[in-house]
């Protein structure tokens, strides 16, 4: 009599498998070397006072340092947001990669797929993150693979340049030369980029002195520091602790913060748009498009109770786009339709001219809907000087380093 015995996963091998299957379920991990590298890294070991289960869930972002006004400065970024990034890098077997901000679970992912013919340089500013770095690469063995540097990630790493591919791991709002001048021609650059506010990690593509997009999706990141560091800075119109609500300015002008904060307090005026989005559909591109069309939209930001006091209608960590217009602004909003998970776009507006304004932002969604909704943005950057006749015609956002472009078809 023969015996078959099948080999049994271990839990954290279990989670892992579970992790890969949503991965690839939400379209975050495609390649077979993503799959095959979240299938064996054990990334619970870079958080190792979380409980394991959670370091597998797919959206969950591990805190792994505070500044010292609580504000998170480094992270095990979630898987989803891992795999995502490493799928618009197209990264293969034998390149050559620099991350930008350091961690070790992604560098570990990183030197999986380039192999023991490829190279991965990792490095951050806070030496307190590649110690981590270090330790878990060591733990996992992919130490004598990776080499992890502590400097600033503004300047690269010219020493073992040029890269095939660039990573940063951290959100920018610019493109420092050091980035374009160390990646091949042809190479690619993904960076989580802030543009007036917003931020979406954008696969850009070297063309000699410029970069080109092919892929804009949305995310989250802690912000640079260093050389590099430019945040966004939050003015507020409620101040009352636990219920705060603010305006969050990125190149935005320069408000008339006591004329809001009476705005603030006035009825509502609203508009609706007639355009639906389903429950699951993101705005993501809807809010590109906002930003590129309307000159002052910066992002009404505010907590929940500030909802449930009936001051704002909506909020969103990321901030909702507000369209301010002297002594008024109008947010985006949405209410329910009579057809289930169906949702309709409007604007709540405040002020003596919130009517007005809720109905100029409904009109640039009724724009989207009809001549973008299919389209996506596509982000060029070129050398900080460029004229303005060398440029596309779109939304430009200039940075100390680069002018930043968001175009449409």
């Amino acid at each position: 009599m023969t015996t078959h015995s099948e080999e049994v996963p271990t839990p954290e091998q279990h989670l892992r498998d579970e992790m890969v299957r949503e991965l690839i379920e939400v379209g975050a991990a495609q390649s077979p070397h993503v799959v095959a590298a979240f299938g064996k890294i054990p990334r619970h070991l870079a958080t190792p006072d979380e409980d394991m289960a959670k370091a597998y869930q797919a959206e969950y972002a591990a805190i792994t340092k505070k500044d010292a006004d609580g504000v998170a400065v480094s992270s095990v970024s979630a898987a989803r947001i891992q795999a995502m990034q490493i799928e618009q890098a197209d990264i293969r077997p034998g390149m050559r990669v620099l991350e930008i901000g350091s961690g070790g679970v992604n560098a570990a992912y990183l030197a999986e797929i380039v192999g023991t013919d490829g190279l991965v340089v990792t490095l951050d500013i806070d030496r307190d993150v590649t110690e981590r770095a270090e330790m878990f690469l060591a733990k996992t063995g992919y130490d004598r693979q990776v080499q992890v540097f502590t400097a600033d990630g503004e300047y690269g790493l010219a020493g073992h340049a040029p890269y095939d591919r660039i990573i940063v791991t951290v959100q920018a709002a610019d493109i420092p030369p050091a980035w374009i001048e160390q990646l091949v021609d042809g190479g690619r650059l993904v960076v989580p980029l802030r543009m007036r506010g917003m931020t979406r990690t954008v696969a850009l593509v070297r063309h000699s002195d410029h970069l080109v997009s092919d892929s804009v999706e949305l995310c989250g990141f802690v912000p640079m520091q260093g050389a590099g560091e430019n945040r966004v800075r939050l003015v507020l119109l409620h101040d009352i602790t636990g219920e705060e609500v603010g305006l969050r300015l990125d190149g935005h002008p320069e408000p008339d913060v006591d004329a809001l904060r009476a705005a603030l307090r006035t009825s509502r005026a609203e508009a609706w748009s007639g355009v639906t989005l389903a429950g699951n559909e993101s705005n993501e591109h809807l809010d590109l498009w906002l930003t590129t069309a309307l000159d002052n939209l910066p992002l009404l930001a505010g907590t929940p109770a500030a909802r449930e006091r009936g001051l704002v209608a909506s909020i969103s960590p990321l901030g909702v786009p507000t369209l301010v217009d002297g002594d008024s602004f109008a947010y985006r909003s949405v209410r329910r339709t009579d057809t289930p998970e169906r949702f309709e776009l409007g604007a709540i507006g405040h002020g003596p001219q919130g009517q007005k304004v809720a109905e100029r932002l409904v009109e640039e969604i009724q724009i989207w809907d009809r001549e973008h909704r299919s389209d996506r943005a596509r982000v060029e950057v070129h050398p900080a000087g460029t004229p303005d006749a060398q440029l596309p015609v779109g939304r430009v956002v200039d940075r100390p380093h680069a002018r930043v472009l968001i175009t449409w078809p």
